[in-house]
């Protein structure tokens, strides 16, 4: 059975102003996502799960059924405020999503296999996507899961600071925490996170997360029950969010594993508008290098 890709599409970016999910950066109008599928179905991955807002469901068909249809299998959910809360009295002033381990909970239906999950608005790499198809088919069961490990220094902005999940890791290479760090830029020769959190200077060799995440399908279950204590005490907290990390923290402290897998691959994304134009070039080059075709699909 080949795994599943899940796709994080549901939010609408605020900090870069407008929904670069699907905007093309690409030489033939390509987003982000088409790499992604692109990478995935090379590396064996054989359906794509979108996880979007339902008013976004006609544009992301008409967008990307035309590309993907008899090169892989798509599936569309919907991420909405009342999914998957049994029945608990959402507060009438929530509007904010409840956050990406949410997100990833209303994927459950269409996901029978071992699935990665990735951001849309993220460029990870064709290398990264490999090594998480051989993790997902060999490596991963109920008890062992995957997240896919970048340097700090390769995941940096030239236009702002960025917030980074720095991973703990152990002595066999696996997870022991993610640690949410923000405020990081590089300042001269130096990285640092001007969060007040120690240490303040960040090793440039750090792995930190890019929610690059590779999963067995038990985590639906698991997620569904942390998600049901997360509703309880925190609930009505109008602008609480239920993360990956929250579930992933979990499932190591009850004993399961979490290998970290280093990658090769140059991670890059659009943090800000002024990013865009890296994210063009960098495209571009990888395009000269025969990494990519010009044309993504043709």
């Amino acid at each position: 059975m080949k795994p599943t890709l899940v796709i994080l599409a549901a939010g609408m970016a605020s900090r870069y102003g407008s929904m670069k999910q699907v905007e093309g950066f690409g030489p033939g109008g390509e987003t982000i996502m088409d790499y992604s599928i692109f990478d995935a179905i090379r590396s064996g991955f054989g359906k794509v799960v979108f996880i979007i807002r339902r008013e976004f469901a006609d544009n992301f068909r008409n967008i990307f059924e035309p590309k993907l249809k008899g090169r892989i299998e798509t599936a569309y959910v919907f991420q909405e405020l009342d999914s998957y809360t049994g029945g608990f009295a959402i507060p009438a002033d929530r509007t904010k999503p409840w956050g990406t381990a949410h997100a990833v909970l209303c994927a459950r239906e269409a996901v029978g296999e071992p699935f990665a999950v990735i951001n849309a608005d993220d460029f990870y790499g064709h290398n990264a996507f490999k090594n998480a198809a051989t993790f997902l088919n060999v490596g991963c069961d109920k008890e062992n899961f995957a997240i896919i490990g970048y340097d700090l220094t390769t995941t940096l902005s030239e236009h702002g600071t960025v917030n980074r999940g720095i991973c703990t890791v152990d002595h066999d290479g696996n997870l022991e925490s993610v640690t949410e760090r923000i405020n990081i830029s590089k300042k001269g020769d130096k990285v640092l996170a001007e969060d007040g959190l120690e240490p303040a200077e960040l090793s440039p060799n750090t792995r930190v997360s890019m929610n690059f995440w590779c999963f067995a399908p038990s985590y639906f279950e698991h997620s569904q029950n942390m998600f049901a204590e997360f509703l309880a005490t925190r609930g009505n907290e109008p602008k609480s969010e239920f993360f990956i990390p929250i579930v992933v923290d979990s499932f190591i402290h009850k004993g399961g594993k979490v290998a970290v897998i280093p990658t090769n691959s140059t991670w890059f994304g659009v943090t800000y508008k002024e990013d865009a134009p890296f994210v063009q070039e960098s495209l571009n080059k990888l395009i000269k290098e025969g990494e990519y075709p010009v044309r993504l699909w043709e």
